[in-house]
């Protein structure tokens, strides 16, 4: 029967070989329904799938594109995340939108909708804005203007992996086809740059830039508009000064030194270690401006003050500090504001600043009106020095750190469960508590690694390996979920000395949910419903037929593999916590009931990823099960306690069938139990009353006992 399913699969794999491609950019028709008025679908820009986005005028507004031609990245079910990415010209995100996946969590088990809701966060942050996938923690979320968006629990890798998708392409279209976005790192101050300046040297050599506006300028500015006349203090005063405005960097040492005192200074370097990624920026008005509106607030954007560099926003925010100017500054509203480098703001290259001039026009809910006037700023490269570029943080390293703790506990605890097993199998077995220790190792493995952990392993993952395998595509997206690897690890190291017993005994969350029903149904004292061994044989080659089809799937329709893979309850009872369409739970709960009577009846007879675990072990290289000359003949009674039938009528356990309970192991090592034991014990009983003594040498194993002469 096997070796039919076999040729059968290798049929199909044949069948399809040169149906396999991968995937091609879709067309105009089934790109347009995605772009929402007032936007609409440009013509093609390249071959990758990267198209151009018009404005209702006609005009270029950015550009469309998916990702996977690009950016093809595997998802668990081995094949991309499709999504279509729309930014405007200044690398912001209008949309992204889902065009398709085969995330089996997101198929038929969370839905779409909070993967949909995930994308949203992208609109209207830039490309220049770092991103993360999490939330902030330890020594990183102070001072920092990192944009986490938030995951979805219980799908964390999928999201991470379409995060990495959608920054891949969008770099990537962003250094090809757009202007003033630059991947270089911005220059930072050169702290070791010492150079002997005051404020007259600073203005002598442009690093101070200067903007003057009398109120006869400003009032020409609104000559024409409904705000003309709303000044009265400029029209008393045409030539007074509206504005004397003074901007410079002060992030070098140099430069700071030259404007503020010793005080003021160390409070920069304090602030400097705190904010490392923040350029300081003085502006100081003599005039009547006075930088911010009434209602501004200190610690936040300035409500009269714009930046810009590159034709993009550079976002200013107050520095909130506290300072003392040096004799020869110019007197005035001064304030020290602050800006992101990481946010694409290069200190090193020009920069404008542009002031806006306010003015109110009626006496209820007056109209405002502003007009801008700027003043341009570039500080010498000498002050500045520019870090090698260094590449991203990689997505496992992110993936890592943030279960580091739960790593480290999984780690261990399977560390001490592997080294217990292998070198104290049988102290272990023989133990008085062996079954509540069992019992309370299997609730772990179901509260740690099943619920918590979400680290049940699953088919899908194999049948995404036999895919990525088949289209020479990356196993990278086996590192997006770096808790359920260090499972597979042990699983696979396991194979060499336990078989498919380490797992599928020890660390199956689901199977610890049936061995507990099993458990259940014996303290109800529910009947045992076993089939008998001709039928048990039978049944135990389903699982392999079951994987032979699963194996089929991924070649013949890919597209379906993540449905034909819930036959696995998994995701059900564990990943997402019985919260499903009540088939699904009605299915999983089917085979727990089924549990309290048949022993573990789905990893017997049904389960896929047993038959491959079962495959796998056949690389064992040790026989851990130990066994007597006199097991099997005459003594058959760890084949009849055996719940899984995987002792043979000889004695030989049949290891692709073991799952490692040790259950054999107890009776073996228990002499009251163990029928060879308990017969060598009864015979050294009645040798004993009979004055003999059990030998090796003597014939017949006995030889007699000198008596004591009698009184």
């Amino acid at each position: 029967m096997l070796g039919r399913a076999f040729r059968f699969a290798c049929f199909w794999l044949a069948a399809v070989w040169c149906a396999a491609a991968s995937a091609e950019p879709l067309a105009r028709a089934e790109i347009e329904p995605f772009i929402m008025p007032p936007y609409s679908l440009g013509e093609p820009v390249n071959e990758k799938g990267v198209w151009s986005l018009l404005n209702s005028g006609g005009a270029e507004a950015g550009y469309v594109f998916e990702t996977a031609p690009m950016a093809p990245l595997p998802g668990f079910s081995g094949a991309p995340i499709n999504l279509l990415v729309i930014l405007d010209r200044e690398g912001k995100f209008i949309d992204v939108r889902l065009i398709n996946h085969n995330e089996p969590i997101f198929v038929s088990g969370l839905g779409e909708a909070p993967f949909l809701k995930f994308l949203e966060q992208y609109r209207g942050h830039s490309i220049n804005t770092p991103m993360v996938v999490g939330t902030p923690y330890g020594e990183g979320a102070k001072g920092s203007n990192l944009v986490y968006l938030d995951g979805v629990t219980k799908a964390t890798a999928s999201v991470r992996i379409a995060h990495e998708s959608v920054l891949a392409a969008a770099l990537q279209v962003a250094r090809e086809k757009m202007q003033g976005v630059s991947a270089a790192p911005p220059a930072f101050p050169n702290l070791a740059h010492d150079e002997a300046m005051d404020w007259n040297t600073l203005a002598a050599q442009g690093i101070v830039a200067r903007q003057t506006l009398t109120n006869r300028a400003v009032d020409a500015a609104f000559k024409g508009t409904k705000w003309a006349d709303d000044d009265p203090e400029a029209a008393d005063e045409p030539d007074g000064l509206y504005l004397d405005l003074h901007v410079l960097d002060v992030g070098p040492p140099s430069i700071a030194r030259a404007v503020f005192d010793a005080e003021t200074l160390k409070d920069i370097e304090r602030f400097r270690a705190l904010s490392p990624h923040d350029e300081l920026l003085l502006v100081i008005d003599a005039g009547r401006h006075g930088l911010v509106s009434e209602n501004f607030v200190r610690n936040t954007a300035p409500d009269l003050l714009d930046a810009e560099q590159d034709g993009l926003p550079v976002a200013l925010r107050d520095a909130d500090m506290l300072f003392t100017l040096n004799d020869g500054v110019p007197e005035g509203t001064a304030m020290i504001l602050r800006a992101d480098r990481r946010l694409g703001f290069d200190p090193s290259r020009p920069w404008t600043l542009k002031v806006k001039a306010a003015r109110a026009h009626g006496m209820f809910q007056p109209e405002i009106g502003s007009v801008d006037f700027t003043v341009h700023i570039k500080t010498p490269e000498r002050f500045f020095s520019r870090p090698e570029i260094t590449e991203p943080t990689p997505a496992w390293l992110d993936a890592v750190n943030n279960r580091r703790g739960d790593l480290i506990v999984l780690t261990l605890g399977l560390l001490a469960l592997t080294l217990a097993l292998l070198a104290r199998q049988s102290a272990l077995a023989g133990a008085p508590l062996f079954t509540p220790l069992r019992l309370g190792i299997l609730a772990a493995v179901t509260g740690f690694v099943g619920w918590w952990g979400q680290g049940q392993l699953s088919i899908v993952t194999v049948l995404g390996v036999i895919r990525t395998a088949w289209e020479g595509g990356s196993f990278g997206f086996l590192a997006y979920d770096p808790f359920s690897l260090v499972v597979w690890v042990f699983a696979i190291g396991g194979f060499v000395l336990f078989g498919r017993a380490l797992f599928c005994g020890w660390l199956c969350p689901f199977g610890a949910m049936q061995e507990f029903a099993h458990h259940l149904g014996r303290l109800l004292r529910l009947p045992k419903l076993e089939p008998n061994a001709v039928w048990d044989h039978r049944l135990k080659g389903v699982k392999y037929l079951l994987l032979a089809g699963l194996v089929a799937t991924v070649f013949i329709a890919p597209d379906r593999v993540d449905a034909v893979a819930e036959i696995e309850p998994f995701k059900t009872a564990v990943t997402t916590h019985f919260q499903r369409e009540w088939w699904f739970v009605a299915y999983a709960v089917f085979w727990l009931v089924l549990g309290m009577v048949t022993f573990k009846g789905f990893c017997r007879y049904v389960c896929p990823l047993g038959a491959v675990m079962a495959i796998g072990g056949m690389v064992r290289a040790r026989s851990f099960i130990p066994r007597r000359a006199e097991c099997g003949s005459p003594c058959q009674l760890c084949k009849v306690k055996c719940n899984y039938g995987a002792i043979k009528q000889n004695g030989a356990v049949t290891y692709s069938e073991c799952f490692g309970c040790l259950d054999c192991v107890t009776i073996h090592e228990d002499p009251k139990t163990c029928v060879p034991e308990v017969l060598k014990g009864k015979r050294a009983a009645r040798a004993q009353a009979n004055g003999l003594r059990p030998v090796v040498s003597w014939p017949g194993g006995l030889q007699p006992v000198p008596r004591e002469p009698a009184e």
